[in-house]
C-alpha cells in the first residue's frame, strides 16, 4: 500500500516538474524575443551664423626712449579708436587694456645685443554683434598700417573669435530631427531583417557640438548633435 502511494506521488511530482520546466522554458524564450533590439544613432546638423564677435587688436612699438614710446602707443591707440568708430562701432563696444612695457635688458636672460631696449604694447578689443562690420573692417587693416599702426596678427591669442549664443532656441527642433532620423534608420534595419520595429527601449542624448564650418569662414558655425536610440524588434 505504501509502495503504491509512493509510486503515484513520484509520478505526480515528475509531471509537475515537467510542466513547470516547460513553463520556465517558454518564459525564457519570450524574454529573449522581447530582448531583441537594435541600437542606432540619429544625426542632426545645422549651419548658423555667429551672433557675437570678439576682435582683439594688439599694436606694438619698440625703441630706446621709453617716454617717446609711451607717447607713440597713445597715438596709435587713438588711431585704432578712430578707425573702429569710422566703421560703425560704438564706444561701448570698444575696450582698451593697460599698456604693457617690456624692458629686454631687465630680463634674467636678456641679450645685451638687442636692437631696441623697450617694447610697449596695448590691446584694443571689440565686443559686438556686428559680425559683417567686423569682417569688413578686418579687410581694411592696411589703412591702419598706412597710419603707422603695427598690428600683431601672428599671435594666436589675438585671433578674432566668432561665437554663437542661440543654441537653446534650436535645441528642441534638432533633438526632434535627430530622433526622427534615428527612428528611420531603425525602421530600415527592422524591414531588412524581416522584423517589425517596436517601442523605444532606451535613449541617450549626445552633447551639442559647435565648430567652424571651415577655416576660411569662422563666422559660419556648424551645430551638430547625435542621439543614440535603442528600439525593440518584434518578429
Amino acid at each position: 500500500m505504501n509502495n503504491s502511494a509512493n509510486i503515484w506521488l513520484g509520478a505526480l511530482i515528475a509531471v509537475g516538474l515537467a510542466t513547470a520546466g516547460a513553463g520556465i522554458g517558454k518564459g525564457f524564450v519570450d524574454a529573449r524575443k522581447l530582448d531583441r533590439s537594435v541600437e542606432v544613432k540619429g544625426l542632426a546638423e545645422r549651419e548658423v551664423t555667429a551672433d557675437t564677435a570678439i576682435w582683439p587688436l594688439q599694436f606694438v612699438v619698440a625703441g630706446d626712449d621709453l617716454d617717446a614710446l609711451v607717447a607713440a602707443i597713445e597715438s596709435q591707440r587713438k588711431a585704432v579708436f578712430a578707425f573702429l568708430e569710422a566703421r560703425g562701432f560704438a564706444s561701448e563696444e570698444i575696450s582698451v587694456s593697460a599698456p604693457s612695457v617690456l624692458d629686454r635688458l631687465a630680463q634674467p636672460y636678456g641679450d645685451s645685443n638687442v636692437r631696441f631696449r623697450y617694447s610697449v604694447s596695448q590691446v584694443v578689443t571689440v565686443f559686438t554683434n556686428k559680425i559683417d562690420a567686423v569682417r569688413d573692417a578686418g579687410s581694411d587693416l592696411l589703412e591702419l598700417g598706412k597710419a603707422g599702426v603695427v598690428l600683431n596678427q601672428e599671435n594666436f591669442e589675438f585671433r578674432t573669435q566668432y561665437l554663437f549664443g542661440g543654441l537653446n532656441a534650436i535645441k528642441p527642433e534638432m533633438i526632434e530631427e535627430a530622433t526622427r532620423n534615428g527612428r528611420e534608420v531603425a525602421a530600415k534595419f527592422a524591414a531588412d531583417s524581416e522584423s517589425q520595429l517596436g517601442k523605444l527601449r532606451a535613449a541617450r542624448q549626445g552633447q551639442f557640438m559647435i565648430e567652424d564650418r571651415d577655416s576660411n569662414n569662422p563666422h559660419i558655425k556648424k551645430v551638430r548633435v547625435v542621439s543614440t536610440l535603442e528600439y525593440y524588434l518584434i518578429d
